[in-house]
């Protein structure tokens, strides 16, 4: 408490704990896999492309590995956790490789592979670049599914041999999880030739910078891939036709409009989260409401506490509403938000649980154009 000795007229400032709810990041990425000899075995932050060759090596150690991190901050990405399992040897398997990547959870201080992401709540994207098979795939998915606040983004195959596009090999349902292909083509600077690499990378700086300009709830599609300058496969819109509905979402040649990311889907059979950016936004604001409403912990449970959430969330939510990323005509056709004796009974109450129910109605991508065209034909007089 203040102690005041001379007379006068004193102000005092005092924290109410109650602070508007603000949207938490949504571009953090997070990159495992074979980086070379440096910095193996540890997570670490990096915030440039310069920052990662000091720390781990460029592209002549990396390769895929180092060319996906490489995309990610050439195409809008500034911030990335990074993951080395260590270099290639001889006589590892798949199995070896996919092993060390999933890693080991023994506690806060002996995490490995993709436990080790599993404390840093940050982290939005998470990616293995190059590694196209459904075992890794699934653990990728399923670390993003139990962390809850993170999509996983997917390579396709690297060549098609004996593969039929209605056969393209991906995992089974996750809304947790984005698939892209083809490998899109770069100049190595370590070889001084064009070659093909995981497309991953890439994509996450796309989503990195279509969420800075745009915001989370813009589709990263129809969005140019820089640092491409061709496809291992260009494929048409009728092969597209084969792969889209199975959540496989291409990239494709444009011309002078440049290669862009034309798919916007995750791996999910439900229709209610078949979009990316959709289950990106829910994620996003179940975070930042779960953050911005930690205040209440210990509060009274009651009708002012209960007033104070509903009021919060209300003002968040009107912010995504006013951004575009809520459908309706007005803020009550785009949510709504329940805080009161009907969600808080008195045996709830008893337990210490406050209990909020939310409703928002997202906007979804619009995949398909449809254009009416009639042409007018003149008769001719008989």
């Amino acid at each position: 408490m203040s102690t005041y000795q001379a007379p006068g007229v004193y102000s005092t400032i005092v924290s109410s704990g109650n602070k508007p709810i603000e949207s938490v990041g949504s571009s953090t990425a997070s990159f495992i896999g074979q980086a070379g000899e440096l910095t193996v075995g540890e997570v670490k932050l990096v915030t440039s492309w310069a920052q990662y060759q000091k720390t781990f090596g460029g592209v002549a150690e990396g390769g895929n590995f180092a060319h996906g991190v490489y995309g990610f901050f050439l195409n809008g990405g500034s911030k990335a956790f990074v993951y080395n399992i260590g270099p290639k040897k001889e006589g590892q398997t798949d199995e070896d490789v996919a092993a060390l990547i999933k890693g080991e959870d023994k506690g806060p201080a002996n995490r490995t592979g993709l436990a080790a992401f599993k404390s840093i709540n940050e982290i939005s994207l998470v990616a293995a670049p190059g590694q196209t098979s459904n075992v890794v795939h699934q653990m990728l998915a399923d670390h993003a599914a139990e962390c809850g606040d993170r999509m996983a983004v997917l390579d396709g195959i690297e060549d098609l041999k004996d593969v039929q596009l209605h056969e393209f090999p991906r995992i089974g349902d996750c809304k947790e999880a984005a698939l892209y292909w083809p490998w899109i083509q770069v100049f190595d600077e370590a070889t001084k030739k064009i070659i093909s690499v995981p497309p991953s990378g890439h994509v996450m700086g796309v989503i990195a910078r279509v969420d800075a300009e745009r915001g989370v709830h813009k589709a990263a599609a129809n969005e140019v891939i820089r640092g491409a300058v061709g496809l291992k496969y260009s494929l048409t819109r009728s092969e597209q036709a084969l792969l889209n509905p199975r959540g496989i979402n291409l990239i494709r040649d444009f011309d002078d409009q440049g290669i862009r990311i034309y798919g916007a889907r995750t791996l999910s059979a439900d229709a209610e989260w078949k979009y990316l950016n959709v289950q990106r936004l829910f994620q996003v604001a179940k975070q930042s409401i779960t953050s911005g409403t930690e205040w209440v912990v210990f509060e009274p449970n009651n009708e002012q506490l209960w007033g104070s959430i509903t009021r919060n969330i209300r003002a968040y939510l009107k912010t995504l509403y006013t951004a575009g990323a809520l459908k309706g005509k007005t803020p009550e056709e785009a949510f709504y938000v329940k805080c009161d004796e009907s969600t808080n009974p008195n045996e709830n109450i008893d337990l210490g649980i406050v209990t909020i129910e939310i409703g928002i109605a997202p906007v979804k991508p619009a995949e398909f154009i449809q254009i009416n065209i009639q042409q007018h034909i003149e008769q001719q007089e008989a």
